[in-house]
């Protein structure tokens, strides 16, 4: 999804982005370039861990209204949300029916479903801190 970026650029200083539609995040780079390609990376450092909605892009005219952005340079980013948002997303896989067995089994006894097991068991192979809800 696009969202509208604004950059400013002080003499002797990095190019710094900020990003309107997630309070609070912003991001730098030594070119125009690097700082737009590091947006992506700052939105998943600032919602990681978070359970919150994305929100949509403001519409640009909006934003350049606002005295807080004036002066600034306005570029649109592709942001991938996927990257980001934590919502459950149904998939189809196939597995061998005697281990989709053990699965339901182990899961069960341990007060967890099918879905739950599969991500924990997936974030620990991954090597995450925390596991998937």
């Amino acid at each position: 999804m696009r969202y509208a970026v604004v950059v400013h650029k002080d003499e002797g200083s990095c190019y710094g982005v900020t990003i309107p539609d997630f309070p609070g995040c912003f991001t730098a780079g030594d070119t125009m370039d690097e700082a737009l390609a590091n947006v992506q990376e700052a939105v998943e450092c600032h919602c990681h861990g978070e359970d919150m909605a994305l929100p949509d892009p403001a519409p640009l005219e909006t934003l350049m209204a606002d005295p807080d952005y004036q002066d600034g340079v306005w570029a649109l980013v592709d942001i991938d949300l996927s990257r980001i948002s934590t919502r459950a997303k149904r998939v189809n896989i196939t597995l061998p029916e005697n281990l989709l067995r053990r699965i339901d089994e182990y899961a069960s006894a341990h007060g967890m479903n099918r879905s739950s097991f599969l991500a924990r068991a997936a974030g620990e192979l991954m090597g995450e801190q925390e596991s998937p809800q």
